[in-house]
């Protein structure tokens, strides 16, 4: 027994054999913990964590055995034991980053499943998934700089080039950063975004005279979805430096306007009466305000404006349009004579002349 295990290959072999059984005993004790805890909803785990996670674990696991100097010895590649040790850096720093990514989809997956953004009351929810998805790509952005760097800094020639390179082009490097100072304002404008919150998914805003609903926030640039399907794609720095209007900052509550020219001899309680009958039989008015006000006088009409809420921007646009629908057709059907109109009045005036005779 001693003469065989004296053996080199025999030893490697060995050595090689105990590492996969290690390396298969480990993975299948890790992938069943993750099984069990993955499925069970008293855990933190969401389900299907062991499918994503396993394939970076797989990659890591192997380039652990691969730095094994028997598995080398054994296979009689010693000659390339440097492109072998570099790739294993490689596969390392790959899976790892890979792992993290993943790990933080998961993470971000079981903290936002806490919150329903399709609910009426969604304020808390969309401030959730607004932080976590600008977070996650800050996140993701680090990680992979930094992972590039690692694998970089791994090759010494490459290394030294790098810090030649440097060395020697301070001025380009202050050429280079004011060229990117722009892109590195709007970097940093989508990580204020991400703090201070001036703008959630699922906001209802006014940006450049379109109305719409945020619908992506990323680093660089905000995806508003225009009421009619369209797309407006703003940079971040828009919402920073620019005013603009957003109406679900605090709440998604909001009152909607009716505005109705008509003639000076329009009844105006009987307008609020139809007015308040008008609401109170949809379901679009959330019972908390009713208004009828006589706003401006003009040469040829009166401006009346009624107010009336809503529990959402949606429900008030489609409340405000039916609202107005139905005083018009009042006004056509009870008091024409209260529509605006043109007067032209004839007045018989005698011919002095004719008086004088």
């Amino acid at each position: 027994m001693e003469k065989l295990f004296k053996n080199t290959e025999t030893q490697s072999l060995v050595y090689v054999l105990g590492a996969l059984l290690v390396f298969l005993i480990a993975y299948i004790i890790l992938i069943t913990l993750l099984n069990k805890y993955g499925k069970s909803p008293k855990y933190l785990l969401p389900k299907e964590t062991v499918k994503k996670i396993s394939s970076p674990i797989f990659i890591l696991f192997l380039s652990f055995l691969l730095r094994l100097t028997s598995l080398h010895q054994l296979l009689g590649i010693t000659e390339f034991s440097f492109a072998i040790k570099k790739t294993c850096t490689i596969l390392t720093i790959f899976s790892v980053t890979w792992l993290i990514i993943k790990l933080l989809k998961v993470v971000k997956k079981q903290v936002v499943h806490n919150y329903d953004i399709n609910q009426e009351d969604n304020l808390k929810a969309r401030k959730v998934y607004t932080q976590f998805n600008i977070l996650e790509r800050i996140i993701i952005f680090v990680v992979v700089i930094f992972a590039i760097g690692l694998a970089l800094m791994s090759f010494e020639s490459i290394r030294e080039i790098g810090i030649s390179v440097f060395a020697s082009a301070g001025v380009a490097g202050i050429i280079i950063g004011f060229s990117a100072q722009k892109m590195i304002g709007t970097i940093l404008a989508g990580i204020q975004i991400a703090i201070t919150q001036p703008i959630k998914i699922d906001d209802v805003v006014v940006v450049q005279g379109e109305w719409g609903r945020i619908e992506d926030i990323t680093l660089t640039y905000v995806v508003v979805q225009i009421w009619d399907k369209r797309r407006l794609v703003v940079p971040t720095t828009y919402f920073i430096e620019t005013p603009f209007q957003n109406w679900t900052k605090t709440s998604s509550e909001i009152l909607g306007t009716v505005f109705l020219y008509t003639d000076y001899n329009v009844p105006f309680d009987k307008l609020r009466e139809e007015q308040t009958r008008i609401l109170t039989g949809t379901d679009l008015w959330d019972g908390e305000v009713n208004v009828l006000q006589v706003t401006d006088s003009k040469p040829q009409s009166v401006e009346i404006r009624a107010l009336m809420s809503a529990k959402d921007s949606s429900t008030a646009w489609d409340l405000r349009v039916y609202v107005r629908e139905k005083l018009i057709l009042f006004l056509q059907k009870n008091y024409p004579e209260s529509i605006v109109r043109t007067r032209v009045q004839m007045e018989n005036r005698k011919d002095t002349s004719s008086s004088e005779e």
